[in-house]
């Protein structure tokens, strides 16, 4: 449940989308009469509607997941914060430029910003993030923590930069393809192999 409540915008921002490219004169309409305030010059074309639709939605699905987690009294992950503050400014960015470019580059930073705290906390803090959030499941020598703790980092800045090549070599509507399913499917990749890798040391149940 947490992955789905976690992939809600990026769902909806990949369905909005599609919905747009299916129906440009429904999604031309909906921006014209909803955002054309929000947008420099005021004009918006059908071309243009469907990822400035699904990014104001992608926008306020985080919104809501960060109102829903406060009304039920639950922990707010710093990240999730982040991922708000980014999607807003970037988001915000592409509707009021009418410009993709700024939301093509959200993901990118997002995943250099997981990298830098994962690198800050361990080499400038003295903390593993990733030691802290799997030690209670995995019992592990201090040195492959750390080499679990620099794959994630690794993993990161390569998505980043995967995500500009295919941002910006590939039309949009593949790059929103990629977002949904490429990004998903190599951070499940990633995550087998590495669960495979650190098969030996899981604990077994008493």
């Amino acid at each position: 449940m947490k992955f789905l409540f976690d992939l809600f915008p990026v769902i909806l921002f990949f369905s909005i989308f599609k919905w747009g490219e299916a129906y440009p004169d429904a999604a031309h309409s909906l921006v014209d009469h909803y955002m054309s305030g929000l947008v420099s010059g005021g004009v918006v074309t059908a071309a243009q509607a469907p990822i400035l639709l699904a990014t104001a939605v992608a926008i306020l699905a985080t919104a809501v997941q960060i109102g829903y987690l406060l009304l039920r009294r639950k922990k707010v992950d710093g990240m999730l914060w982040i991922t708000l503050v980014i999607i807003a400014f970037f988001g915000g960015a592409t509707i009021y430029f009418h410009n993709e470019t700024f939301i093509k580059w959200k993901p990118t930073v997002l995943y250099w910003c997981f990298a830098t705290a994962l690198l800050v906390s361990q080499t400038v803090l003295k903390k593993n993030l990733i030691r802290t959030m799997m030690q209670e499941q995995i019992a592990l020598p201090d040195n492959i923590w750390q080499r679990v703790s620099l794959a994630w980092v690794a993993f990161f800045c390569a998505m980043g930069l995967l995500n500009l090549y295919v941002a910006f070599n590939f039309t949009t509507a593949t790059w929103v393809n990629f977002k949904l399913f490429g990004g998903m499917g190599l951070m499940f990749a990633f995550v087998i192999g590495q669960s495979l890798f650190l098969s030996k040391y899981i604990k077994d149940p008493q």
